[in-house]
């Protein structure tokens, strides 16, 4: 065991501050989210930089650590392999720069602790680098003792301490007083039948952001944010639901066509690694987890790995923009169900179109407006017929919502809709055609469509 060696704690505003990160991989991935929401200028040097640093404010440079790269910053964090660290750690001790060596404690002169952060009150909890997992389950036991209405503590010390400089109050008579306060606040509170549970368990949530729209998040779903540390985001949440959780780490995991960077495994990876460092972690996914969201092998791996976890649904827009457009997926007489499909994969649901009868039952296709041409001739060649209402709805739940609607044959022609626009959502069935009661034009009816009905109804 390493002789103890107490350590100085302190907080450092970065803000406008060059900070130098040295790695290029996941780990310094998940140290630079806390050096952005810092303001900190980011200065990023590793051989190789994954796309998920390159789409962050960073200045990146694509070389192996030079000592020069140190002139002139403020603070170091080495995230590379150990004996790179060690490398960047001499040369940063003979310039007089602390160095952040992540799971490197060797290397470090600079250690990062369990954070806790509430209302305006911050706590930081160091083992010196040796155990982070111990750090987080005393930060978790810390956030459970502080009181529910801390708030309500921090405004009424705020006004207190005016009250007492205005009125000079001598600074050994304001800490009884603040105590007197404060504990009237506390039996006021206990007088109250309202109570906010603070939940413990879970150190990775898997949420739902539901179609967009900030006030279609589950209760749940916003307690989460409000508490969370590290927010890992897909490209679809928009800034109005991340904006819920002001005090956290926010890091986006967006993978586009041909990142092969940013793996599955490597997003995995990052929940593992924050969760075992005692943060508390919300995996942001747009709609349901579970619906195309690859909730189920994040799940997996949290599970694989001994980390505890939660699932919260979500709204998925499967069924959250067709009902914001007035289609309903079902109505009696005219669809008794649905299947939900991705439009990326058309060779796994076109063998689900042939044990269903054409027109039967409402299509909803996800991900697939780039592929409206396929999907339209796949559907004919499962005996679909051309004249079947068809809709497209983008940004569902979003000021900018827009609703097309046709026919299945005129989908991949239909203007006003983009191909690149891939969080549309299609819809195609008889039951578009009962939008209209909702007050959104579609075409007619034909009477071929209205002969399918009937033998719907019948």
């Amino acid at each position: 065991m390493r002789p103890h060696v107490e350590v100085f704690p302190i907080f450092l505003k970065l803000n406008e501050r060059p900070v130098l990160v040295v790695g290029g991989g996941v780990v310094a991935t998940s140290k630079i989210g806390a050096l952005v929401q810092a303001g900190a200028r980011i200065t990023v040097v590793a051989p190789e930089v994954s796309e998920a640093i390159r789409r962050l404010p960073v200045t990146c440079h694509e070389r192996a650590f030079a000592p020069e790269d140190l002139t002139g910053q403020w603070l170091v964090i080495a995230a590379a392999p150990p004996e790179v660290n060690r490398f960047v750690a001499e040369h940063a001790h003979a310039r007089h720069l602390f160095v952040n060596a992540v799971d490197d404690p060797a290397n470090a002169s600079a250690y990062l602790g369990g954070i806790v952060r509430r209302d305006g009150v911050t706590f930081a909890i160091s083992t010196n680098g040796q155990a982070p997992a111990i750090a987080g389950l005393l930060r978790e036991g810390l956030e459970a003792l502080l009181p529910a209405d801390l708030e309500a503590w921090m405004s009424r010390a705020d006004e207190l301490k005016r009250e007492w400089r205005a009125t000079s109050v001598p600074m050994e008579a304001r800490r009884p007083r603040l105590l007197e306060a404060l504990v009237k606040l506390y039996e006021q509170r206990e007088g109250r039948s309202e109570t906010r549970a603070i939940d413990t368990a879970a150190l990775v949530s898997l949420v739902g952001a539901g179609p967009g729209d900030p006030d279609l998040l589950t209760v749940r779903a916003l307690n989460r944010l409000k508490r969370a540390e590290l927010v890992l985001y897909d490209g679809l949440v928009p800034r109005g639901i991340l904006d819920l959780a002001p005090g956290a780490e926010q890091l986006s995991v967006a993978r586009r066509a041909g990142d092969k960077d940013l793996t599955q495994d490597a997003v995995s990876q990052l929940m593992i690694d924050a969760a075992r460092g005692g943060r508390r972690v919300v995996r942001l996914k747009s709609g349901d987890p579970f619906v195309f969201g690859r909730g189920g092998e994040e799940a997996s791996a949290l599970a694989e790995a001994g980390i505890p976890f939660e699932i919260i649904p979500g709204i998925s827009s499967a069924l959250a923009a067709p009902a914001l457009a007035g289609i309903p997926v079902t109505h009696r007489g005219v669809s008794a169900g649905f299947l939900v499909v991705n439009g990326h994969a058309i060779e796994s649901y076109e063998p689900m179109l042939s044990s269903v009868s054409p027109d039967v039952v409402t299509l909803i296709v996800l991900m697939g407006v780039g592929a409206r041409a396929t999907i339209r001739a796949t559907l004919a060649r499962a005996g679909w017929n051309p004249l079947t209402p068809a809709a497209v709805v983008t940004n569902a739940s979003r000021p900018d919502q827009h609703v097309w609607t046709g026919t299945l044959d005129s989908l991949d022609s239909g203007r006003d809709i983009s191909p690149l626009d891939e969080a549309g959502v299609i819809v195609i069935g008889p039951v578009v055609s009962l939008a209209a009661a909702a007050g959104i034009t579609v075409p007619p009816v034909s009477e071929e469509m209205q002969w399918l009905s009937m033998i719907h109804k019948r």
